[in-house]
């Protein structure tokens, strides 16, 4: 424990320090300096608009404009009138009238717990009953018990009552009754709702932050990663509910009796399907796959033996009833955190009726299924909307209205046919056809387009990279000194790959890609241009990437030649490391940008030169040597702590960071606060690779520690998990150094603390 305060708090401070004192990566300029650029260019020669692709046929459309909602988790209409209620997921819920734009929203219940989401009993005009989800109390999350041990978390679902006459129509707190608790800790799921049977079905995750670390996904002797099946209208006396007796595991020795199906990994909504009654299930993923399910009496959805219809842990004892595979699954490349939806049944989309509508709270899309029930399989689906909405909970107004809620923003969206689109130039299957340069043969940018370098560049198997910045017309960048800048509508990301034919050569040096990242209708949008062997053009790969073969001088490999597979991403491949969590745009923060750059006549500091020339929407506040930049990973003359963050930064917080996809509980990104990297001598949650005493990070020990292990496997295993066909070699071992080097100062530490 020692080691893991001692390294990263000193790691910050020393962050820190290099971040204020050598920002200006080659020093500030002088006040009189000359600028890199005199004057701002304005580009005017974009044909970057629309689509390779037809544009899916739907849209979400924001609605009820004057509510906004504090990380809000579930929508639903009140049954009893127009109404809609909303919850957040710090307590309460509120109602509002969508039709009245200067009508307030009330509060509904105020409570003290998180919400996930509620419910209606079917008799609700009668009984004015709501089931409400709570995964865990706030209040208790920093407490401990009288022998110093935290108090342990309990997911709730409760029952409360409508005060009787209120308009608007309000539960009262004091009205709870809690039918079922049971211990939590991360998946917690998050539904509970009666079915056509009369039942409350309630859906649980495993109750941990990865990969079932308490085995409980293929148990049934407890109440994680199940559906629970209850009879709340006939408990038994001494709790709120009885057990149906056809529940499969009534009079099972060992097993929950609640239980009706278990394999879930977090659950994250459900909802009957209105022919067979059978609830459909949106189960969030691990590692690659993210899965609509459809469950049955006692089935078995597999996690963690199985992550969906692909092997996870195999070896793991399954449970007593066979695994089902899913209905869909979707990997990761499209699809990150899926987001359960319902059977549509309104007449707003007729064309719609009897599809299962779910999406996506990571991409923001939307998809419809039809299912065949008789002959159990998929007989139609598409991609309905592409969108920038946080998608955390779908619901449904009696009108056909299809709602779907932003967590991030707190705005509440409809499903909306998109209007017919203006005609537009076809999208330029040619990079000499984007406007961007002047001359593809001799890379020179367009007037307008700006080229810049980053301080530590993505690894991308030693291809060289050049890089431009393209603002439409009179177009400024909003600028933040600890996030991504923000961009807008028209911008285009360049960025050209070069590879050397014979290693260590670089007259041999050729352009293989081109790759544009885009902003349009709010959205990042990433496209790739393969360029030709005559290096006079590159052409638009399709939307499903391609993989190419180069063959490499190397007389470094046996016989002096080896293949090197170069991955043309996918459109959705892009969107994989240019993720929400990381600001979708990699470079365009200030550590990136911070540094000197060659602008032909001069050599000038980026921020200086883009604030010169009037980039940023606001005048910068202080000179570039006082804000922050990242160290150069490669130089010996920083400290190998400060340069190893750097690179895990650019390498690996787009997933491993907050909200990041990345299933290990780490935060890598460079500016964590030390308690929250949670890297050093902590044990994998994952697979070990067969490493002895594994950790994360083994102080001293590279060979014992995950992180580097990754880092130099290609494959399954492999860090980063996609756009990387070869081991960085220079990186690899300025982990291993870094690791190495905790040993020493871990003991000086302890000699000096005694």
């Amino acid at each position: 424990m020692i080691i893991r305060l001692f390294s990263w708090n000193r790691l910050f401070f020393l962050g820190t320090v290099l971040m204020l004192a050598g920002c200006g990566r080659g020093g500030p300029e002088a006040d009189d300096a000359p600028y890199g650029l005199t004057e701002r260019t304005l580009w005017t020669t974009s044909r970057v608009v629309g689509s390779p692709e037809p544009p899916p046929p739907y849209r979400l459309r924001r609605v009820f404009p004057q509510h906004t909602f504090e990380n809000p988790t579930f929508i639903a209409q009140d049954p009893n009138s127009e109404r809609l209620l909303v919850a957040e997921y710090g307590g309460p819920i509120y109602s509002f009238h969508g039709n009245d734009p200067d009508a307030g929203k009330d509060l509904f219940l105020d409570w003290n717990r998180r919400v996930s989401a509620f419910s209606f009993h079917p008799r609700y005009r009668e009984n004015g009953q709501v089931f409400v989800f709570s995964p865990t109390n706030p209040k208790l999350e920093d407490q401990k018990d009288e022998a110093g041990n935290p108090v342990k978390q309990l997911s709730r679902v409760s029952r409360f009552e409508l005060e009787p006459g209120s308009n608007p129509p309000r539960l009262r707190p004091e009205s709870e009754r809690i039918i079922i608790q049971w211990p939590s800790g991360g998946h917690n799921g998050g539904e509970a709702i009666i079915g056509p049977d009369g039942y409350l079905y309630i859906a649980t995750g495993d109750g941990t932050g990865s990969s079932d670390r308490e085995h409980t996904g293929q148990d049934v002797d407890d109440l994680l990663a199940v559906m629970m099946r209850l009879d709340v209208e006939r408990p038994d006396p001494g709790r709120a509910y009885s057990i149906p007796q056809d529940n499969p595991f009534v009079g099972v020795p060992g097993a929950r009796e609640e239980i009706w199906a278990y394999g879930f990994r977090n659950p994250w909504r459900f909802s009957f399907d209105p022919v067979t009654g059978q609830p459909w299930v949106g189960d969030v993923g691990q590692d690659l796959w993210e899965l609509i399910e459809l469950v049955g009496r006692g089935s078995n959805h597999g996690w963690p033996v199985m992550e969906g219809s692909h092997p996870f842990h195999p070896n793991t004892n399954p449970g007593p009833t066979p695994i089902v595979p899913p209905v869909m699954e979707h990997h990761h490349r499209e699809c990150r955190s899926i987001t359960g939806g319902y059977v549509y049944e309104g007449n707003k989309f007729p064309e719609l009726k009897g599809a299962y509508l779910y999406g996506d709270y990571s991409y923001g899309k939307i998809w419809g299924f039809r299912y065949d029930h008789d002959q159990k399989k998929v007989v139609w689906h598409q991609e309905l909307a592409d969108s920038s909405v946080s998608i955390v909970s779908f619901g449904q107004g009696r009108d056909g209205a299809f709602y779907a809620l932003d967590y991030d923003s707190g705005e509440v969206f409809e499903l909306d046919h998109r209007p017919v689109p203006k005609k537009r130039l076809p999208f330029p299957q040619k990079l000499s056809e984007t406007g961007l340069f002047a001359s593809v043969k001799d890379h020179r940018p367009a007037p307008g387009v700006i080229p810049y370098t980053v301080n530590v560049p993505f690894w991308s198997d030693g291809a060289g990279k050049e890089r431009f910045l393209a603002l439409p017309g009179e177009t400024q960048i909003k600028f933040n000194e600890e996030g991504t800048w923000e961009c807008e509508e028209g911008t285009v990301m360049v960025k050209s790959f070069t590879l050397e034919t014979e290693e260590g050569n670089p007259e041999t040096r050729q352009f293989i890609e081109t790759r544009l990242l885009v902003k349009e209708d709010d959205r990042w949008v990433g496209y790739t241009y393969a360029w030709n062997e005559e290096q006079t053009d590159a052409e638009l790969v399709a939307g499903e990437g391609r993989d190419r073969t180069y063959q490499i001088q190397d007389r470094s490999t046996p016989g002096g030649q080896r293949d090197q597979v170069w991955r043309y991403p996918s459109r959705e491949e892009c969107m994989y490391c240019h993720s929400r969590a990381a600001g979708f745009v990699l470079g365009l923060n200030t550590r990136q940008m911070n540094r000197n750059q060659d602008y032909g006549k001069t050599t000038d500091n980026q921020l200086r030169t883009l604030d010169h020339i009037g980039i940023f929407k606001e005048p910068l506040e202080k000179p570039p040597a006082e804000y922050p930049a990242l160290p150069d990973p490669f130089s010996t003359d920083e400290n190998v702590e400060a340069r190893t963050r750097a690179y895990l930064q650019v390498n690996c917080a787009m997933c491993h960071a907050p909200s990041g996809g990345g299933n290990s509980r780490i935060n890598l990104t460079y500016a964590a606060e030390p308690e929250k990297v949670r890297l050093i001598d902590e044990a994998p949650l994952h697979d070990t690779m067969g490493l002895a005493g594994a950790r994360l990070v083994a102080p001293g020990d590279p060979e014992r520690s995950i992180l580097y292990r990754r880092l130099i496997v290609r494959g399954l295993n492999q860090m980063p998990p996609t756009s990387t066909n070869r081991i960085d070699e220079r990186g690899a071992e300025l982990v291993a150094d870094w690791i190495r080097s905790l040993e020493t100062e871990s003991k000086l530490t302890a000699m000096s603390m005694h």
